[in-house]
Parts: C-alpha cells; structure tokens; sequence
C-alpha cells in the first residue's frame, strides 16, 4: 500500500500498521531500513500497548496478573485497512477476544500516515470504548539506512539536537531501566554516532528540552529532521553492526529495575478515560 506525492513515495502494511518505504523521489534515496533479518527484521514498528519491557514481562492491574512481550503486541498484529488517499493512509486495531486475555481494556487504535511536501506525519488516535479508564504507553520505532548513500560511512553521521542541553542517559540492565542515569551530553547539541555508543543497547533520554532532532552527515547534504514535541522520551539504537539507526519518539518507558509492577504506576503510562480519545503525532522532513 502505498502513498506519494511530487517529493515522497511511502509505502506500509497492514501487518503492524508498519511502513516499509520511504523514497525521495528527487534524491533516490531509500531512507528507511529494508529490514534485513541478518541484522533486525523490522522497519518501523508501533509500540503498544506499552514500549521496552515490563519486569517480567508481567504487570498487575486490579489483582490480576498479565504477560506482555517487548513493547506490547500491536506490532505483531494484522490491522484493518480504514483510509486511503493519494497523500494518506489509516490503519485500525481494534480490542478482541485474544487481546483481552493480555491487556483488559477495550480500545481502538488508530495509526495514520500524511504525506506534505517532504514531509511524513505519523499519527496516533487512541480511543476507550470501554467503562473504566484504559492505561497505556505508546511508541515509533522507525529505523533509518546508514549510511543513506553509496560510498559513506555510519561514522559520518550524528545527530543534532534543536538547542544545547545538559542530558542524562539512562541505561538498560536485562532490557529494564537502571535506577540512576550516567552524564550523556553536557551542554551540546551535537551528538556523534559511533559502533561503541550502542555498546549497552540503547541510548535513553527524557524530558528533552528540544523538540526537534536531526540526523546529518560530515560527508552528505542529504537527512532527515524528526519533530516529536509533547513526546517525553527519545530512545536511539542499533544493533551491534547494523547499517541503520532508530530514532525513537516514546510516550512510555520500559520498566525500572525494582518497579513494582502496577500498571497504573509505570513511569510515562498514559491514563485515558472512558470513552474519550487520545491523539498525538510526530513526523520527519527528508532532505
């Protein structure tokens, strides 16, 4: 299924409401990863109904106990196909009988892709069909190709934040939350992308001051600027060797350590009452 205009051609699935093509029509260039199984199977998946790992993998509502794998199951799910226009694509996840049996809330998730210019909006609607209030975190995983042209090299790359700012990272101990950060960036806007910066997973920020976040090249005029204001976590990550980078804009986190496994208490959960609706999007300008 694919979208375009003069400047993008974006292509996604059904299979997890996930994109698979963005295309630069006047550059050539492939911008999001193909996937490679060698490397992570993935293009840019959406994390629901909640983003990282819980302790585990288990949380508590009500007196009940539930399982969730990473980052929830939505990416894993098959949506319904709800709109498409030449410049626009929904998809739609609705609450079943199975998803019930792992998260106890009614709800329809919506995942929408707008095409302007040379720029990708992604947004998310979710709405409580159900009588009580619905706890939830939600995600993008988009992973980018680097380098993103012949003849270049991933080290060519960094990452340039709207305005310095002195930034924490929080690491990651057996996929949970560590319960003290390390200094990260001190007064910089810059960041530089290095093998050894994904040496411990991923790389974890929150509360940033900046809204916007750019990946440019020493070696290319070619990139990309991603806009995630109102999104309170950032995550950046690769895998061990990989010629790609995800740039991640979060609202939620995976379990600390020693969190105590409720769900209405997880850090970033989101609490939406019934019958009402929650939308936020994020996008990316190619250049």
């Amino acid at each position: 299924m694919t979208i375009a205009n003069e400047v993008l051609e974006v292509s996604g699935k059904t299979a997890g409401a996930e994109l698979t093509r963005v295309y630069h029509k006047q550059h050539g260039i492939d911008y999001l990863w193909n996937a490679d199984p060698e490397y992570w199977g993935k293009h840019a998946p959406v994390l629901f109904p909640i983003v990282g790992t819980l302790r585990d993998d288990t949380y508590h509502y009500q007196d009940k106990s539930y399982y969730l794998p990473r980052h929830g199951f939505a990416r894993d799910k098959t949506f319904a196909l709800k709109e498409q226009h030449p410049d626009r694509i929904c998809f739609e996840l609705k609450s079943d009988e199975e998803s019930l049996k792992h998260y106890p809330f009614s709800f329809t998730l919506r995942i929408c892709y707008h095409l302007e210019g040379s720029v990708l909006t992604n947004q998310y609607e979710v709405i409580n069909d159900g009588e009580e209030p619905m706890y939830f975190s939600i995600g993008g995983h988009p992973a980018f190709r680097l380098p993103m042209e012949t003849g270049r090299d991933f080290e060519d790359y960094y990452l340039e934040f709207e305005q310095p700012g002195t930034i924490q990272r929080w690491t990651l101990q057996n996929n949970l939350i560590n319960t003290h950060p390390k200094p990260f960036l001190q007064g910089q806007k810059i960041l530089p992308l290095s093998r050894e910066l994904f040496e411990n997973d991923a790389v974890i920020l929150k509360h940033l001051s900046s809204g916007t976040c750019s990946l440019k090249s020493r070696a290319s005029r070619h990139g990309l600027t991603m806009k995630m204001q109102g999104f309170p976590y950032f995550g950046i990550w690769s895998a061990p060797g990989a010629p790609f980078v995800c740039l991640e804009p979060w609202h939620g986190l995976a379990d600390s350590l020693y969190h105590n496994q409720r769900l209405e208490e997880k850090e970033g959960i989101i609490k939406l009452d019934a019958q009402e609706t929650w939308k936020k999007s994020w996008s990316i300008s190619f250049w």
